[in-house]
């Protein structure tokens, strides 16, 4: 069963259930699905990569959004989109842990010969490909800085 179909049931399920705040994360994923699609075209299906973009996308803009509310001392906006944060990251992919991400890295300097911060490029293209969906970008960047300077 394909993402949008997934939604849809959820959806159907959140107002069954009146969960209005489900219901509203739920209707912002569909919405971002939708506009995907019509953007290539209509015709075609998102594969799988491309919904997993667009939950990463989603999920970014949900804790960048929580983080400013928080600065600012909005916690029930932060509150909002931490709770919105929490339904997308039930469809995201398992996201790897530090070490696995660590582990990654460290395979792609050791087949690229990175050899310092002049290779951050190559390194961060290479890793970020591979683990696709499956780690922050904030994260691997983080991670391979400190590799390549060490």
């Amino acid at each position: 069963m394909g993402l949008k179909s997934t939604i849809d049931q959820d959806i159907k399920q959140a107002m069954l259930a009146k969960n209005k705040e489900e219901l509203e994360a739920l209707r912002s994923i569909k919405s971002m699905i939708l506009l995907a699609e019509t953007e290539k075209g209509g015709a075609e299906e998102l594969t799988a990569e491309a919904e997993g973009k667009i939950l990463m996308k989603a999920a970014k803009q949900r804790k960048e959004s929580a983080e400013i509310f928080q600065k600012e001392n909005r916690t029930d906006l932060a509150n909002r989109e931490l709770f919105q944060l929490e339904i997308i990251s039930r469809y995201l992919p398992k996201q790897l842990s530090t070490e696995e991400i660590k582990a990654a890295v460290a395979d792609a300097v050791g087949k690229l010969g990175a050899k310092g911060p002049q290779d951050m490029g190559k390194v961060m293209g290479a890793v970020t490909k591979a683990l696709a969906g499956q780690a922050d970008g904030k994260q691997i960047s983080e991670i391979v800085k400190q590799m390549l300077t060490a």
